[in-house]
């Protein structure tokens, strides 16, 4: 009964975000969440393949364009952002400074691990692991393995 009960929760949950991002969301087949999955699409476009598994309180946000590969697994906490604040300070309040759009991509065969920042601009090779903790921004060759190292810099804003 409780699979039961899941599998139903799951086919909800992919009819309710085909309806709402109605031409916005592809899903592959099996896209299965656990629970609080966000997700937010303006006038972007998010391509999800097979076999994509997000755990708890993951979120896609999308104002341009997010694809996932097959077989790809997300560990808790992961958030996907395909744009960015710009900011100057010179030029007023951050909140009303202009948005940078961009893309993010996550290949084939990929486990982004918990509390994973994926930023404009990433692109995951097919085969990668990242590793907790991790903020990600630019190109990630395939096979590759990205842990923190957990040190801190500073500069000043300029």
């Amino acid at each position: 009964m409780k699979k039961y009960l899941n599998e139903l929760r799951l086919c909800i949950i992919r009819m309710y975000l085909k309806m709402r991002f109605h031409g916005k969301i592809d899903l592959g087949t099996n896209f299965r969440v656990r629970k609080r999955f966000c997700c937010l699409i303006r006038n972007g476009k998010v391509t999800i393949g097979d076999n994509v598994s997000f755990n708890n309180n993951c979120s896609v946000t999308a104002l341009n364009s997010v694809k996932i590969g097959n077989d790809t697994i997300f560990g808790e906490g992961v958030k996907i952002y395909d744009h960015n604040h710009s900011f100057h300070k010179d030029a007023g309040l951050i909140r009303t400074q202009p948005i940078k759009m961009g893309s993010v991509t996550v290949g084939n065969n990929c486990w982004i691990g918990s509390n994973v920042v994926l930023l404009k601009g990433t692109e995951i090779g097919d085969g990668c692991v990242i590793g907790a903790g991790c903020v990600i921004s630019g190109k990630i060759p395939i096979n590759t393995l990205v842990r923190c190292n957990q040190s801190l810099t500073y500069e000043e804003i300029k």
